[in-house]
């Protein structure tokens, strides 16, 4: 009978749940510039009035759930049956990352899983107006060994790691949660998701690699789903348990104890499970041969870039993945991924060489001066001029004044085959003479001097197409006493 009595009111629940939906209010009309206080802002009334619709106290439990794809942050709160009912829905400013969760310190994912909210999280003071932190890591986080550190949800529409809402939604997220403290409730669960984990979108997403992790918190949503319950969370073996009444203390690394699902929870989520594997299968059908393209918070932004027009550089709104996403082959999916990681390595390797660059420069305050040329180079030397010298004292030198020559000119074979060299100056059609062959040709040479030039110089007609050596006798000292000529 207790079981029918719980299927029964989950049934009239869902039932209210889904006129409820019709109604809800995507925005508020806070005017928050009119706000004295922000963290003693009171719900308006028509919220007030909502709640007495749904039989709610204003200061009953709630329960926030989000689901990152579609971009929704709700709040659930209990009626006075103590089941909780959608109060209202909230569309999520900025969310960073893609689907699945947070796993270490800088990557940019937002979390998924069930986080306990206390009233020390609440942050009146914060840099983003106002903020809940979400408790990342939890005790299943902890176990797994994953990071984080400042994760929450705040206004100001901007996200690193967050969930980020405008300023007129967080006052009133803010003030819902407040006031459930004020009423008694020890903590809020915040169940995150990476969507509505419907038979469709698990097919949908079935090859993503956080599909087992997804599996494990479905069942903490199909429990809530059915009971309108937050569920019991537990962690042992490094896993979620929802609902379990053990015999033991619960070891969040250790084995679990011994454990057993409450037979109505049993009952009913046997009879759910079963109506979800008919809609499983059905959607596979559907998706025969498809694939769902997860879009990047690059690919999410450029669809909302018209909003920020007109903002502060600090908004950043990222669009949901029902936008962005699509269904794909499932071979061009795989050479659109081949072509996204390819890019990406690319990237990493220009990051690389710049650091690389930045380390050898101190960050571009020392550039290296390029080494000099292994190869020596060829020195060249200026002609020192001598000084003139005196015409009288010159009569006193030690060895005689030589003739200035012409720089010699080589004629090749081919230059006097053709008959080139008649184009010659004048000077360049004769070898070039030496002071000794000038002094031998004189009148009065003696034949020892001629033949002495002779040997020295060589046949020049037959050396003309080899560079000519020019060689030299050591000048002859003129004797000091003889000052005047020959």
């Amino acid at each position: 009978m207790r079981f029918w009595n719980l299927v029964a009111s989950a049934a009239i629940v869902a039932a209210l749940a889904g006129c409820t939906n019709e109604t809800l209010d995507a925005t508020t009309s806070i005017d928050i510039k009119s706000v004295k206080n922000k963290t003693e802002y009171q719900v308006s009334a028509p919220m007030v009035k909502k709640m007495s619709e749904l039989g709610m106290q204003k200061q009953a439990p709630i329960a926030l759930r989000i689901f990152k794809e579609e971009g929704t942050l709700e709040v659930w709160k209990a009626n006075t049956a103590n089941r909780f009912q959608l109060l209202k829905s909230y569309k999520i400013c900025a969310w960073s990352g893609k689907l699945g969760p947070k796993v270490k310190e800088g990557d940019r994912q937002a979390p998924e899983g069930f986080y306990p909210l206390f009233p020390h999280q609440l942050n009146p003071n914060s840099k983003y107006y106002l903020a809940i932190n979400t408790g990342y890591p939890n005790t299943y986080d902890k176990a797994n060994g994953r990071q984080g550190t400042h994760l929450m949800i705040h206004g100001a529409c901007s996200s690193a790691g967050c969930y980020s809402m405008t300023d007129e939604q967080m006052i009133e997220i803010f003030a819902l949660a407040r006031d459930s403290f004020k009423g008694g409730q020890e903590s809020v669960q915040l169940q995150a998701f990476p969507f509505r984990m419907t038979a469709e979108n698990m097919a949908r997403h079935r090859n993503n690699p956080n599909i087992d992790f997804w599996k494990m918190l479905k069942v903490g949503y199909d429990q809530f789903e059915v009971t309108k319950r937050p569920p019991e969370v537990n962690v042992c073996e490094k896993k979620y348990v929802f609902n379990q009444q053990a015999t033991g203390p619960f070891n969040a690394s250790g084995q679990c104890p011994a454990m057993s699902t409450p037979p109505a929870l049993q009952v009913a989520m046997t009879s759910f499970e079963k109506s979800y594997q008919t809609d499983y299968d059905k959607a596979m059908k559907k998706y025969d041969g498809m694939v769902w393209y997860e879009p990047s918070e690059a690919e999410r932004k450029a669809i909302v870039a018209k909003q920020r027009v007109g903002r502060e550089l600090a908004y950043a709104p990222t669009g949901n993945s029902f936008d962005a996403g699509k269904l794909m082959k499932a071979s061009d999916l795989e050479k659109k991924l081949a072509e996204q990681k390819e890019a990406e390595e690319t990237k990493q390797a220009v990051e690389i060489q710049k650091k690389e660059l930045e380390k050898a420069t101190d960050g571009g305050k020392h550039v290296p001066v390029p080494a000099a040329n292994p190869i020596p180079q060829p020195v060249m030397q200026a002609a020192v001029e001598q000084p003139a010298k005196n015409a009288f004292w010159s009569l006193f030198s030690r060895s005689e004044p030589e003739l200035q020559m012409p720089a010699p000119v080589v004629v090749t074979p081919d230059q006097a085959a053709v008959g080139q060299q008649s184009a010659l100056p004048p000077q360049a059609q004769e070898p070039a003479k030496t002071a000794k062959q000038a002094r031998a040709a004189a009148p009065g040479a003696t034949e020892q001097q001629t033949a002495a030039v002779a040997t020295a110089t060589g046949p020049a007609p037959e050396a003309a197409a080899e560079t000519p050596v020019l060689t030299e006798e050591p000048p002859k000292k003129r004797p000091f006493w003889k000052i005047w000529g020959n």
